[in-house]
């Protein structure tokens, strides 16, 4: 069991779920303020998608992540930013005589893909370490897309979490690490539940777990209605956890969830199974991050 957990917060993802819940954020405000609640609750890592203000709709747009993180950073200076880097993969065909892209694919070069994490400085940026069909939409990376990010996010100094959706992303991102692209010990992150991605069960995380490379660091966490019960499994194996609105919209059956409610929650879980959450400044230390660039420095006002 982890003695000592760090929580991240998935805020609002890029999933069709604004019209679901009204406490989904949409707006750079909304998603924000979800963030420094997440953060008063006990969240660690907030883990930032943007949408479209007016339609709700993902977003790439980089005014919006800027203005989410300044937001941010002007409230709170050491929580740490976990910017998305899987916008953009998105492949949807139509399907008749022959075979083409629909307009909804949104598919664009890998430093185009992680632009805003670059150029906001983002404490850590998602690698979606893989492949995988998602319903109908395929998102398409390969490993030399994955060399680009990487080696983009070292020259700024962002730390990548490996998102990994089932047991081939794993044996990518090893791959990876044999060429030296990361820093040590690796930070992945387990993705459960997705349709047609791994399902989220006590055996499938532990046989995910068994298969990282040693010393990593991992997270995990579940879709829907096992993301808490994930949460609890994480942490009897070893590893951090994940909650928020992005993989589940409910606080219990019947009851829509807020950010700030799901860390609640895992935190008395965490708690109640013994171990300590630990805060940002802790997580900070624990995973090697650099203090925000706004961070005031020693004893400076």
């Amino acid at each position: 069991m982890n003695p000592e957990v760090f929580i991240t917060c998935a805020l609002t993802g890029s999933g069709d779920t604004a019209h679901k819940s009204p406490h989904v954020p949409i707006t750079p405000g909304e998603i924000a303020k979800d963030a420094l609640e997440a953060a008063d609750a006990g969240a660690a890592i907030v883990h930032i998608h943007v949408r479209d203000p007016e339609t709700g709709q993902p977003s790439r747009e980089m005014a919006l992540y800027e203005e989410v993180v300044e937001r941010i950073r002007e409230c709170n200076t050491e929580l740490i930013l976990n910017l998305t880097g899987g916008m953009g993969g998105d492949l949807w065909f139509d399907l008749g005589d022959g075979i083409r892209l629909s307009p909804m694919s949104d598919f664009v070069a890998p430093l185009e893909r992680v632009r805003h994490i670059i150029e906001l400085g983002s404490d850590i940026g998602t690698l979606d370490c893989g492949s995988l069909n998602f319903g109908e939409m395929v998102y398409a990376t390969t490993p030399n897309m994955l060399r680009e990010e990487l080696r983009a996010y070292r020259e700024r100094s962002v730390r990548p979490e490996i998102e990994v959706f089932e047991l081939g992303h794993i044996e990518i991102a090893k791959l990876l690490i044999g060429e030296n692209l990361f820093d040590a010990p690796p930070l992945f992150q387990l993705c459960l539940g997705v349709v047609h991605g791994a399902p989220a069960t006590p055996d499938v995380m532990k046989a995910m777990r068994d298969s990282l490379p040693p010393g990593s660091i991992w997270a995990g966490f579940g879709v829907g209605p096992m993301q808490i019960p994930m949460v609890a499994q994480a942490v009897l194996l070893g590893g951090h956890t994940r909650v928020g609105l992005e993989d589940n919209l409910y606080l219990e059956r019947g009851v829509l969830a807020t950010n700030a409610g799901l860390v609640e929650k895992a935190v008395g879980l965490i708690e109640t199974l013994g171990s300590r959450v630990l805060d940002a400044v802790e997580t900070r230390e624990f995973l090697g991050l650099k203090r925000s660039a706004a961070a005031p420095v020693g004893n400076a006002p």
